[in-house]
């Protein structure tokens, strides 16, 4: 028996096809059947690879029990959060402004008109029975206090997501930043607090930025500190590459074992700049295998690139990439197992559960061709073992994040084929996800989903062309990014100059979801404004750099109260500050590569570059460029002011200070 829900793109909805219940998809048709039959609705809102969500499935919702709660007084309503991040966001603020806390599974109880009267996360069946019994009582016998507590908590969320004036993140605002930051960084460990730690990826990227343009050195130290530890833990997977989602402990030790295109995409630009910034051997390996991870397990037949890894294998978490000393001698012998167990840090009384271990490398082997062979070895074990799903779903943001990344990794560290997947995501993408000049939020296996693009689909897979743009010369990535940039403007812009995450002609919910901060990914508002900055160093557009200034003043009050939320926001700012700086190179052979390839290895987050011919069509930083002597010519501008051309490689490099 099937409901709904078969029909589905979403994998995660796809999970709960089978379930007891009487699920419905998001939509008109659900909110009228809750007043046509006068019930509440119950909302669920998770994600495929999301371990509680399978926990709470396997628990309530594929069992008769439950079911039969749920079927007979209320209209149940499930939503993947990453197809619909509208809804997880307008009603996430709801649980938690009622229980203080945030994550998946979300279960929430609704009026028909969509108002929230109970949150919660995760519940075990029992408790969740309960809760359903309570709830069906109330709207039964005590109704009007149910619509009055519904019409309260509406009020007070609406109250609280109002906006103070917009003020500008000053260069001592960004220095201030800093100082607050090193005050929560874990000077053992790396990274900001304490357990739970996720990777502070936009974090790290602000701290770069900021030691690229001032030299301060504390920067520079965090963001080196956290990468390395993080690189070295078992948040890694020391075998195949990839991060993991976050650390359950302080140490990055033990994971949640989910990988995301998300995380992996801003990791990948992230390491890459800090090898191109320190010259760490170890910072472009991780670059390397990172951007190796993203193509070969998560590319897509289409060119795109999967959303993530399931934490699970075989109904376990961890099973596939955990490992206890019997294991790795059973694998690699009495000599070189115990060897693997001394280098990956696998002991004895385990570190993860039932005496085994995640791998770790706190230091580098001293055989580098032992541990090839060695990570050969077990990785050929390991694809033997129950291997963790994959949700195939392509998100339109976490594949824009991807295209920037592989971009500007690909051209650091000379690997044009991150170049040519990146190209090949984005043709996808714009043939795909475009529909009638607006962006879908997903699709799968080929076929678009009918969900609205949101604000950070417009903002990071902008950003995503405007890169290819500059490493490639094709004018269709800068045009359709303007396009994609012009529709935000037009659709999501809020009064105070920031960006809803929503269109002004997407339904309404019961608030209009709008990100503060940048969480696991930058906000609406920091994803667009980023965009609009680097597409007014390419065109000299000033209407797109006040507005990009005006949506990070929107959000500044964030990066003064708590720059962990706000990386994304300071790293904006930052470029800002740096820029607008362009390089335009006028040539297409051996030495205007070479000068193209230094451009990109120069550290300002404000520098844009563009190589190609004189005067080629609709590319504005190569207007009334010439060559010079017959030669391949550098041009360095501000604000396309431009000094002395440059024909040679030797004195660029000089200029840009790149050895």
């Amino acid at each position: 028996m099937t409901n709904r829900l078969v029909d589905s793109l979403s994998p995660y909805l796809q999970q709960h096809a089978d379930n007891p219940v009487d699920w419905w998809e998001w939509s008109d048709a659900a909110l009228a059947e809750a007043r046509r039959q006068d019930v509440p609705i119950l909302l669920s809102v998770g994600y495929a690879t999301c371990h509680w969500c399978h926990v709470m499935a396997h628990e309530s919702f594929e069992g008769t029990q439950v079911a039969a709660a749920i079927n007979a007084n209320f209209v149940a309503i499930k939503v993947d959060r990453e197809e619909r991040p509208d809804i997880d966001i307008a009603y996430m603020a709801a649980t938690t402004a009622l229980t203080g806390n945030a994550g998946w599974p979300m279960t929430c109880l609704l009026t028909p008109s969509g108002k929230p009267f109970f949150a919660g996360t995760y519940l075990p069946k029992h408790q969740f029975l309960q809760i359903l019994s309570a709830a069906h009582q109330a709207w039964t016998d005590q109704r009007d206090q149910v619509l009055t507590s519904s019409d309260h908590i509406t009020e007070q969320l609406a109250s609280a997501t109002t906006w103070n004036a917009p003020v500008a993140l000053t260069e001592d605002a960004l220095t201030s930043s800093v100082s607050q930051l090193s005050q929560t960084y874990d000077e053992r460990n790396g990274g900001f607090g304490t357990a739970p730690k996720f990777p502070p990826s936009m974090v790290l990227e602000f701290l770069l930025r900021h030691h690229a343009r001032t030299g301060n050195t504390e920067a520079l130290r965090m963001s080196t500190g956290t990468c390395d530890a993080m690189a070295r833990g078992g948040i890694y997977d020391q075998l195949a590459g990839g991060f993991a989602r976050y650390s359950v402990d302080a140490t990055w030790t033990v994971p949640h074992f989910e990988k995301m295109l998300y995380d992996n995409a801003q990791l990948l630009h992230v390491y890459a700049h800090l090898a191109r910034q320190s010259d760490s051997i170890l910072a472009e390996r991780i670059s390397s295998e990172t951007a190796d991870f993203i193509i070969g397990h998560l590319g897509t037949t289409e060119g795109s690139f999967a959303s993530a890894l399931d934490a699970d294998a075989g109904g376990v978490e961890g099973l596939t990439y955990v490992w206890t000393p019997a294991q790795l001698r059973e694998v690699l012998g009495p000599d070189d197992g115990p060897r693997a167990a001394a280098l990956l840090a696998v002991t004895m009384s385990g570190t993860f559960e039932h005496g085994s271990s995640t791998l770790q490398l706190p230091t580098d082997p001293d055989d580098h061709e032992w541990w090839s062979r060695t990570r050969e070895k077990l990785l050929t074990q390991r694809r033997s073992r129950p291997q963790p799903t994959l949700d195939d779903k392509i998100v339109t943001s976490w594949n824009g994040l991807a295209i920037t990344a592989l971009v500007e990794a690909g051209m650091i560290l000379n690997e044009p084929r991150w170049v040519t997947a990146a190209e090949r995501c984005a043709q996808f993408l714009i043939a795909t996800h475009l529909v009638s000049g607006r962006l879908r939020r997903t699709s799968r296996r080929g076929q678009v989903a009918a969900a609205p693009g949101v604000a950070n689909d417009y903002g990071n897979l902008a950003s995503g062309l405007l890169t290819l743009h500059q490493a490639t010369g094709n004018v269709e990535y800068l045009t359709v990014a303007k396009q994609l940039l012009d529709t935000a403007t037009a659709h999501f812009t809020a009064t105070d100059g920031g960006f809803h995450d929503v269109s002004d002609d997407m339904e309404r919910l019961y608030l209009t979801p709008r990100e503060r901060g940048d969480n696991a990914e930058p906000s609406g508002t920091s994803s667009i404004a980023g965009a609009l900055l680097t597409l007014s160093a390419i065109t000299g557009d000033t209407d797109a750099r006040t507005r990009s200034d005006q949506a990070i003043a929107s959000i500044s009050e964030i990066g003064t109260a708590d720059s962990r939320f706000a990386g994304w926001t300071l790293a904006v700012a930052e470029a800002g500050t740096a820029g607008p700086l362009q390089i335009a190179i006028v040539g297409d052979d051996r030495s205007a590569r070479s000068m193209a390839r230094a451009a990109w290895l120069s550290t300002s987050s404000g520098l844009v570059r563009i190589q190609g011919q004189a005067d080629a069509t609709g590319i504005p930083l190569l207007a009334d460029r010439t060559r010079i002597q017959g030669r391949s010519t550098a041009y360095i501008c501000r604000g396309f002011v431009c000094t002395q051309p440059i024909v040679d490689v030797a004195e660029l490099r000089r200029h840009l200070n790149v050895e």
